[in-house]
């Protein structure tokens, strides 16, 4: 039974060593030891700060070659699932220096023809330290003013290339359309031709003017990302404009970065994964989206992006349902982070999205779905509220169908829905 003292990380590794051999050589090298035992690492050290190997479960071998600079013969080259046991003493509840331990040298080990973190578990330290999202799911509902059913959302397309009053335009027009949510793409920060002060200054009185009108504030997250010792002007200047939520990057400030602006935040900090395929994407190395997720959300994330099924990137359904899945499961009391579905959504995805993950506590975003709707946005608006509403429900795809001519339109365009 482990301790609350301990961080249990749990990686993939291939080697051709011996498997123990090499969970060894990993455990030494992030804790303790280097490639020879010196004088000064006594048994007592060794017994209190060395990573422990907790197991080690042999796998099917993997028919990718071999990281570059692996040494022994691929032929002996085997596969296993790796637990260690990290004591807290070695880098407190910090999350830069816990990534020094977990995910630092290691990946450069000759050793290892393949290794990956996939999973970590941590004590209460660390929720002690970082508080988590301020708002997350039942926060956002009450700031953009929808209480219950999937939250609808869509990016600004083009996403770079409008000027901001083109850009109040656009945001108008959603607004009409019964949007609930509306992000700055990852591309827009603060650039020349649309900065983020006069991106600000036309998109809020479009807003405002809608609220008054209507009673509902559609939440609007400007990409405030920036050099760190930007971000808290950048978001001040949202906060005195009346905005509800800021848009961070998160690997592109860093975990510390979005730590930095949750102490600071007085609103919903939207977390974009921009870059993560360089983290996540390899199966023979980096960090997976599970383990990933959890710095994220203890670092403040309120909206976490997952992707959504049938996307235009890299992962499979099953691995972007078990993202969905990972930001959905509790961690450490946090208030719950809200699981952001994009890329390549329609609302032919609802159902299929529904029956897998069985909640609407969901920001699923639709940028050409919306946007490239065959009778425009305030329909691709509709085709996405009338399918998500039809699968709560528990309507059949067909039923849906034949309620909604804005989903029928959709379909002409976007393909069939799925079931």
């Amino acid at each position: 039974m482990t301790t609350p003292q301990h961080v249990i990380a749990t990686y993939i590794i291939e080697t051709s060593m011996p498997l123990l051999h090499a969970a060894e050589v990993l455990a030494g090298e992030q804790s303790t030891g280097t490639f020879v035992r010196v004088a000064r690492e006594s048994d007592d050290v060794r017994a209190r700060f060395a990573a422990q190997v907790e197991s080690v479960d042999e796998l099917e071998p993997s028919a990718f070659a071999p990281l570059p600079g692996t040494i022994g013969d691929p032929a002996e080259r085997r596969r296993a699932r790796l637990r260690l046991r990290f004591p807290l003493d070695n880098f407190g509840p910090s999350l830069p220096n816990l990534l020094a331990a977990v995910a630092g040298n290691l990946f450069e080990l000759k050793e290892l023809a393949a290794v990956r973190l996939v999973d970590l578990e941590l004590p209460s330290a660390f929720s002690d330290r970082y508080a988590g999202p301020a708002y997350g799911v039942a926060g956002t509902r009450r700031l953009m003013g929808r209480p219950d059913g999937a939250m609808i959302g869509t990016i600004i397309k083009p996403s770079i290339g409008l000027s901001p009053d083109e850009l109040a335009e656009v945001v108008q027009e959603l607004c009409d359309a019964g949007i609930d949510f509306i992000k700055d793409d990852e591309l827009q920060g603060n650039s020349p031709a649309s900065p983020l002060v006069e991106r600000v200054r036309a998109v809020m009185p479009v807003l405002e003017r809608h609220a008054d009108r209507t009673g509902r504030k559609p939440m609007y997250a400007f990409n405030i990302t920036d050099d760190i010792d930007r971000l808290e002007a950048n978001h001040d200047l949202v906060v005195r404009a009346g905005g509800t939520c800021v848009m961070a990057c998160i690997n592109l400030i860093g975990l510390a970065g979005l730590e930095y602006l949750r102490r600071r935040s007085a609103l919903p900090i939207h977390g974009h994964r921009a870059m993560f395929g360089a983290i996540g994407r390899s199966e023979q190395i980096g960090i997976s989206f599970r383990a990933w997720q959890k710095l994220a959300r203890l670092s403040g994330a309120d909206h976490l992006h997952t992707n959504g099924i049938s996307n235009k990137f890299y992962e499979t359904d099953a691995a972007v349902l078990d993202s969905i899945a990972a930001v959905r499961e509790p961690l450490l009391g946090l208030t719950p982070t809200v699981p952001v579905l994009s890329s390549g959504q329609w609302g032919g995805l609802a159902h299929a999205t529904h029956a897998a993950v069985g909640t609407t506590d969901l920001l699923v975003l639709a940028g050409g779905g919306i946007h490239g709707h065959p009778d425009g946005a305030r329909a691709g608006v509709e085709s996405m509220r009338d399918a998500w509403a039809s699968a709560a429900r528990g309507d059949s795809v067909q039923d849906a169908l034949a309620a909604s001519q804005p989903l029928r339109r959709a379909t002409e365009l976007f393909g069939p829905a799925r079931d």
